[in-house]
C-alpha cells in the first residue's frame, strides 16, 4: 500500500493531465451524436442477492428499487454474452444510490461462472467510488458494521487530485468499492479548467441551496410580468439585456408555434427583429396577469397608438429560483 501511494503521489500531475486530455479529445460533438446525457448505472454480479441488497440498504443506507426475475436465459444469449451454457436464470435488481448513477445487481442461479473476485491489476477489474463530506466518520460507522478496509486513507498531497482523500474497502462477497472525498474541491481546479468533473456534492449543494430559496409571492410574480411587458417595449438593446437579467433566467427558452429561442441573445435579437419592422408598436394588457402558484399567464395586445390591438396573444410563464425560465407565447389567429 505504502509503495502505492508513493507511486501516486510521484505520478499523480501526469496521470490527471492525460485523463484530461482524452476527455477534451471525447469533445461534446461525439457526445451529442451519441445522444448520450451521462451514466445511468453500474452493473455487478453478486453471488447471493440477499446478501447485497442487505449491505446496500442497511449498511449504506441505499433504497431498493425495481425487480425482475428470475428470468431464463436462452443458449444464444449465452454465447453472445461469452457466459456458461449450464448457467441459469438471472434476478436483477436495481439500487437507487443516493444522489448519482444507480447500481444494478446481478445474481445468477446456478452460477458456472468465475466464483473468483478480479484481481486489482486483471483486466476489467473495477470499482465504486462513494463521495462523502466527512470520510473519518463514514469510515469509523462503516468499521462498526463489520465492513473491512484495505488500509487507511490517504490525502493527496499534489497534483490535479490535490485535497482528495481516499480509501479501499470491501463488500461482504469480496467486490472492492472506495469512500472518496474533497470537500474543498481538487488541485485542477485551480487552473480554471474548460470542464469541471461531476461529483454528487454538487448537486446535493444545488439541491440545498434551491430549497433555501423563499417561493415567489403573487405579487412578485406579477411584478416580473410587467418587466417582460418592459423588456418588450424597450428601443435600447443595452436596457434591454439589463432587464432581461433580472427577469429571465439565463437559459430561459421562449417556445413559440414556429421557433423556440433559448438565451437572452436569441429573444434580443427577436424582439429587435419586431420593433425594426413595427417602431411605433407596443405591447399592453389587455386584462389582469393571472398567477397560479409559480405559473403567470399575462394576455396582451401589440399595435400602434391608432390600433393598439393590430396583434393579440397570451404569454405563459415559470418561474423558477426567482426568475422565468419557461415563456410560451400564444398569438391568436386575426379573421
Amino acid at each position: 500500500m505504502s509503495n502505492l501511494k508513493k507511486q501516486i503521489k510521484a505520478n499523480a500531475t501526469a496521470v490527471a493531465s492525460a485523463l484530461l486530455l482524452s476527455a477534451a479529445v471525447s469533445n461534446t460533438s461525439a457526445q451529442e451524436k451519441t445522444g448520450i446525457l451521462g451514466v445511468d448505472h453500474i452493473g455487478i454480479n453478486v453471488p447471493d442477492m440477499k446478501q447485497a441488497v442487505n449491505f446496500f440498504t442497511d449498511v449504506l443506507g441505499f433504497s431498493a428499487v425495481t425487480n425482475l426475475g428470475p428470468i431464463p436465459l436462452d443458449n444464444t444469449w449465452k454465447k453472445n454474452n461469452h457466459m456458461q451454457s449450464e448457467t441459469g436464470p438471472v434476478t436483477i435488481k436495481m439500487i437507487k444510490a443516493g444522489t448519482g448513477a444507480n447500481i444494478e445487481l446481478f445474481e445468477y442461479k446456478d452460477n458456472k461462472g468465475s466464483l473468483q473476485q478480479p484481481g486489482g491489476d486483471d483486466i476489467g477489474a473495477s470499482h465504486i467510488a462513494f463521495y462523502t463530506n466527512d470520510i473519518s466518520k463514514s469510515v469509523a460507522y462503516l468499521k462498526s458494521k463489520g465492513v473491512q478496509f484495505l488500509g487507511e486513507p490517504f490525502l493527496m498531497p499534489s497534483g490535479d487530485t490535490e485535497g482528495e482523500t481516499w480509501v479501499y474497502f470491501v463488500t461482504p462477497w469480496g467486490s472492492k468499492m472506495e469512500l472518496v472525498s474533497y470537500p474543498n474541491g481538487k488541485g485542477y481546479e485551480k487552473k480554471n479548467p474548460a470542464t469541471i468533473l461531476w461529483s454528487p456534492k454538487d448537486v446535493v449543494k444545488n439541491q440545498t441551496e434551491k430549497s433555501d430559496l423563499k417561493p415567489l409571492s403573487e405579487t412578485e410574480i406579477k411584478s416580473l410580468v410587467e418587466g417582460h411587458l418592459a423588456i418588450w417595449n424597450e428601443r435600447d438593446l443595452k436596457k434591454r439585456e439589463a432587464l432581461m437579467s433580472k427577469i429571465y433566467a439565463g437559459d430561459i427558452e421562449m417556445v413559440d408555434s414556429h421557433f423556440v429561442a433559448v438565451g437572452y441573445k436569441e429573444i434580443n435579437g427577436f424582439v429587435d427583429g419586431l420593433q425594426q419592422k413595427s417602431p411605433n408598436s407596443r405591447f399592453s394588457h389587455i386584462k389582469a396577469i393571472d398567477v397560479n402558484h409559480n405559473i403567470a399567464r399575462l394576455y396582451w395586445q401589440n399595435g400602434t397608438p391608432e390600433k393598439p390591438d393590430a396583434v393579440t396573444g397570451m404569454d405563459l410563464f415559470v418561474f423558477e429560483n426567482g426568475k422565468a425560465v419557461k415563456l410560451y407565447v400564444f398569438v391568436d389567429n386575426k379573421n
